[in-house]
C-alpha cells in the first residue's frame, strides 16, 4: 500500500520520534510510506488530491510535537494509533493557549456530554491540571478514524466499551534490543564517579512529574541512610525537572539512541514507575527487559496481566514502602535481579520484538484501508469548517467559482482547522 505517516521523527527527542524511527524500515518492506512530520504537514493535502493514499497512520499522543495532527485526523480518516489513552491534556494545551475558549467549549461537550459544562470553565480559568485525567477527550478521535490502535488489550477493550460503534484493536508495543560492549558497565560507572561495588538504580527516559522522581529520591535517601551504597542514575531529558543536588544521584541529561546501551549496562535495576497515567505502554520499560535488567512499576490497572515475575509492584497507596522495600530486596538480593531480568528478557523476546509490533501493523493496515471512513454529522464546528467563506464570498462577486476550495478527494474537505 501507499501510506501517509503522520508522526514527529528524529532528531525530534520523542519517544514516538524514536518508535516510528524504529518500526518505518520494517513496514517500508512492503509498502511506500511518506513521513509526514509537521513541517512538511501541509504538502500533503496537495499529493493526497493528486494521488490519493491507500491508508493514512496517524501516531497521536499528548505531547506538544503531535498537536498538528490534529488538523487532519478528522477530515483525513485513517489509521490512529493512540498513545496515550487521554488526551485532554493535548486539546487543553493547544486551544486554551491560543485563547479558543469557545473551540474547547464545544469539544469538551461533544467529548462528555454527561459532564457538566462548569468542567470546562474550570480549565479555562488555568486550574485544570490534574482533572485532565479524568476527561480523557477522545471523542472526535474515536468517532472519525477508520481504526484505532492501542499499545494494550485492556486499554482496547475499555474503548470499545466506551465508544461501541468504534473500531479498535491493539498492537503489541516492540521496541529493539541494545547490545553494549563488554566493558560499557565499568566504563559507565568510571566516568560517573560511581563504584563497581555500587547497586545502582535507574530511571529512563523524559524526567516528568508523572515518573514519580521524588519518591524515587527519598527511597534512596532512606537506603543510603542504612548504610547501603545505593545510587541512581536519572537518564533522559531533564529540561522540565527541578535541579537534583542529592548525594548519590547522577543526571545525565538527554543522551542519543547510541549511548542507551551503556548505561542499560551500568545500572543493576530500572525504576519504571508513573502516577498520574495516560494508559500509555512505556518504551522505556521494555528497553530495560530487552536489556535483561530487573524493573519496578507502579500497579496500575492497565498493567494487570503483566504477570508478576517479570516485575516488582510498587501500590499507590502505599508508594513510600513499598517502594524502599522493593529497591531493599533488590539491593541486598543479586539473584533475585538475575532471576526478574531474566524473565522480563524472555516477556520481551515472547511478544515485545519489533518483528512482533510489525506483524501486529501489517493486520491492522489491511484492515484500516479496507473499512469505509465514518462520517459523523455533528463534530464541533472548529473541525468542519474550513475557513474559506471569506475567499468564496470575494470570487463570487466576480463571478468566479474557485474549485480549490472546494473539498478535495477528501471524504468531507480538504483541511480541517485543529
Amino acid at each position: 500500500m501507499r501510506l501517509a505517516w503522520f508522526s514527529p521523527l528524529p532528531p525530534e527527542r520523542s519517544g514516538i520520534a524514536a518508535y516510528s524511527a524504529e518500526i518505518l524500515p520494517l513496514l517500508s518492506i512492503a509498502h511506500a510510506i511518506d513521513r509526514v512530520p509537521e513541517l512538511g504537514a501541509h504538502d500533503f493535502v496537495w499529493k493526497h488530491s493528486r494521488k490519493p493514499y491507500d491508508l493514512i497512520v496517524y501516531q497521536l499522543g499528548n505531547a506538544p510535537c503531535h498537536d498538528y495532527m490534529w488538523a487532519y485526523l478528522a477530515a483525513f480518516p485513517g489509521l490512529v494509533v493512540l498513545h496515550d489513552g487521554r488526551l485532554h491534556h493535548a486539546r487543553a494545551r493547544r486551544l486554551l493557549k491560543d485563547r479558543r475558549f469557545d473551540d474547547y467549549r464545544r469539544e469538551f461537550a461533544y467529548d462528555h456530554p454527561d459532564a457538566r459544562p462548569e468542567v470546562a470553565e474550570y480549565a479555562i480559568e488555568g486550574l485544570g491540571g490534574s482533572i485532565y485525567y479524568f476527561w480523557s477527550m477522545l471523542g472526535v478521535v474515536m468517532r472519525t478514524a477508520r481504526l484505532v490502535a492501542v499499545h494494550s488489550t485492556r486499554v482496547a477493550g475499555d474503548l470499545r466499551t466506551d465508544y461501541p460503534g468504534a473500531a479498535v484493536d491493539a498492537i503489541r508495543m516492540g521496541v529493539s534490543a541494545i547490545a553494549p560492549d563488554a566493558d560499557a558497565r565499568c566504563r559507565v560507572r568510571q566516568t560517573l564517579q560511581i563504584p563497581d561495588d555500587a547497586v545502582v538504580f535507574a530511571a529512563l527516559g523524559k524526567m516528568t512529574p508523572e515518573k514519580r522522581i521524588p519518591a524515587i529520591l527519598a527511597a534512596l535517601a532512606a537506603l543510603r541512610h542504612e548504610g547501603m551504597n545505593a545510587w541512581l542514575l536519572l537518564v533522559g531529558d531533564a529540561n522540565d525537572a527541578p535541579a537534583v543536588a542529592v548525594d548519590g544521584v547522577r543526571v545525565t541529561g538527554y543522551l542519543p539512541d547510541d549511548a542507551i546501551g551503556g548505561y542499560l549496562a551500568a545500572a543493576d535495576a530500572f525504576l519504571c514507575l508513573r502516577w498520574p497515567t495516560a494508559l500509555e505502554t512505556s518504551a522505556s520499560w521494555l528497553r530495560c527487559l530487552a536489556a535483561g535488567r530487573a524493573t519496578v512499576l507502579t500497579d496500575l490497572p492497565h498493567l494487570v496481566d503483566i504477570p508478576s515475575s517479570v516485575a516488582m509492584r510498587v501500590d499507590l497507596l502505599n508508594e513510600e514502602r513499598d517502594l524502599v522495600d522493593a529497591m531493599r530486596r533488590l539491593a541486598n538480593d543479586p539473584q533475585l535481579r538475575e532471576a526478574l531480568g531474566r524473565t522480563g528478557h524472555a516477556y520481551w523476546a515472547a511478544g515485545h520484538t519489533l518483528q512482533a509490533m510489525a506483524e501486529d501493523y501489517e493486520r491492522l493496515l489491511v484492515a484500516a484501508a479496507a473499512r469505509t471512513a465514518p462520517e459523523p454529522t455533528d463534530l464541533p464546528s472548529h473541525f468542519t469548517n474550513d475557513h474559506s467563506a471569506a475567499a468564496r464570498d470575494i470570487t463570487a462577486r466576480f463571478g468566479v467559482d474557485v474549485d480549490i476550495l472546494r473539498a478535495a478527494k477528501s471524504p468531507r474537505r480538504t483541511r480541517a482547522p485543529s
